[in-house]
Formats: structure tokens, sequence, C-alpha cells
């Protein structure tokens, strides 16, 4: 692991992530480590602090277009528009608590 790459425990609340997180599930986050498309992460979202979307895809500049698994729950992309890369802190690689489970990258469901 590099060594600007560390492990940190990460709450989730809220519904929007949903069902690939549930509010109250508790995640393994690699903080630093860089999205690639279909990855869970952790990100500064504008005027709402952290949260946690999908990373769906990056434009020229770098910035990434975040999504809520559960469309039309919770505000994502859609609403603030595209995140600076910058912002984007790390990567959800697993759920460890209450159903352990390793996080994939993926589309995420559509409503």
């Amino acid at each position: 692991m590099s060594p600007n790459i560390s492990p940190r425990a990460v709450g989730v609340r809220g519904e929007s992530m949903r069902p690939t997180l549930r509010d109250g599930d508790a995640c393994l986050v690699l903080w630093g480590a860089p999205p690639r498309p279909g990855d869970v992460v952790v990100a500064r979202l504008p005027g709402r602090g952290l949260g946690i979307k999908r990373a769906e895809f990056t434009d020229p500049d770098g910035s990434w277009w975040l999504r809520s698994d559960n469309v039309g729950v919770g505000t994502d992309s859609a609403a603030f528009g595209m995140v600076p890369a910058g912002d984007i802190l790390g990567r959800v690689v697993a759920r460890y608590w209450p159903r352990p489970r390793v996080l994939r990258r993926s589309r995420p469901p559509r409503a």
C-alpha cells in the first residue's frame, strides 16, 4: 500500500446508496486511493460536507460525476454538478458491519 493511502473506518448515514450500502453500515475506506469509474467513494460534496457516492465518470479536467445508487434519494451530481478530483478523499472497499462484504466496481442499479 502506498504511504499516502491509509485505511479508515467510515459510517454510512442516509439511504442514498441503497441497496449497496444502508444507513448504519460501517465501511473500510482506503483514504487517498484514487477513484476509478464504478468505485464507491467518500467525497466532499459541494455545500453538503462529506458523502458516500458512486464515481461514474470523469471529464477532461479530472472532475468526477458522482451518483447515488438509490436514484431519487439524496443528492448527487445531478444537483451539484461535477466534483473536483481533489475532493474525492478515498475509495470504499468493504462494508465490515453489520453484513461484511467486499465492494467491487460496478454500474449503479437503475430505478
